[in-house]
């Protein structure tokens, strides 16, 4: 049963992320927000909402390892899955933008900082409110760099149809499933870590964050299906940024964070070494599929470990 109400709890949080990407969407279209601001924030941070939701209930809950592990693991997922996908569906992959000069030191500095945190055994308050404060600075950092850009309405939203009543509907609707799906979730996944015997950790870092990455996973290769790849990249970049400062940063804000650099010391290596691998990649451009597939070698390394320390 209690598998059963994990997943309905992990489809209500992608469903109510979805409603309130997509209204948001519409909201910034109609003031005329560029198509490259809603990418690199609105959608990058609703797509992380599921994963905000789920730590902050996991920290309100008084499982400290499901929130810090869900962000680490999304944050593996994303770049060793999501982008490792992308590079390998899409051919001929030239980005207009050039990630490495512009975006990647902002998916290391949060790790880096991250670290530094840890390495006391505690993430508390203070850490979490400087975490938030990084994450407003990328936000400040992305409207500086919008300058001079056109207002491209994002594709399939019609601003004809705008109507405030609908919209907020929708949203009042996205939040009430991501709050109740977060709270299902975290719950029903403690109880079946308890049933097998598996710790709170592996649960977070397997379970919860591959389904929170979900939405991730959608809208990323959507992007990139329409060739969008510019969007989609930076989506990971911007998800990896929020999962580590925004989830990390509010989970601390409701309770200290515990964490053991030495017991979780491969996971914490794979997220940096993914990180790592993506620098490596925006600087040589090496948009490819032996890219992907490399991304992919270390996805397989971490879940063996996982599987590994399971048995």
């Amino acid at each position: 049963m209690d598998f059963v109400i994990f997943i309905l709890a992990m489809g209500a949080l992608i469903v109510g992320a979805d409603f309130i990407v997509n209204q948001s969407e519409k909201i910034a279209v109609r003031f005329n927000i560029s198509e490259f601001v809603i990418g690199a924030t609105i959608i990058a941070l609703g797509t992380s909402l599921p994963e905000m939701a789920a730590s902050i209930a996991a920290s309100l809950g008084g499982k400290p390892e499901i929130a810090i592990a869900n962000a680490i693991g999304s944050n593996i997922f994303n770049i060793t899955l999501v982008l490792a996908i992308i590079f390998i569906i899409t051919k001929n992959i030239n980005p207009d933008r050039d990630f490495f000069k512009k975006d990647t030191t902002w998916a290391l500095v949060p790790i880096i900082l991250f670290l530094l945190m840890s390495i006391d055994g505690t993430i508390g308050t203070l850490d979490g409110i400087l975490l938030l404060i990084l994450m407003l600075a990328y936000m400040l950092f992305l409207l500086e760099d919008s300058h001079g850009l056109g207002t491209e309405e994002i594709e399939d939203i019609d601003v004809d149809e705008f109507k405030w009543s609908i919209t907020l509907g929708l949203l009042l609707i996205g939040f009430v499933f991501v709050v109740g799906g977060a709270h299902f979730a975290i719950e029903s996944a403690s109880d079946i870590a308890l049933e097998f015997g598996i710790s709170e950790w592996i649960i977070g870092i397997i379970m919860i964050s591959f389904g929170t990455s979900l939405p991730e996973v959608v809208i990323s290769i959507s992007a990139a299906l329409k060739g969008k790849v510019d969007m989609a990249i930076r989506n990971i970049i911007g998800s990896n940024l929020a999962n580590t400062t925004m989830v990390i940063g509010l989970a601390a804000l409701v309770n200290d964070l515990p964490i053991s650099l030495a017991n979780n010391a491969f996971d914490i290596a794979t997220m940096t070494a993914a990180t790592i691998m993506l620098i490596y990649i925006t600087a040589n451009k090496l948009y490819s599929k032996p890219a992907g597939i490399s991304l992919l070698i270390l996805l397989t390394l971490f879940l063996e470990n996982t599987i590994r320390t399971m048995a």
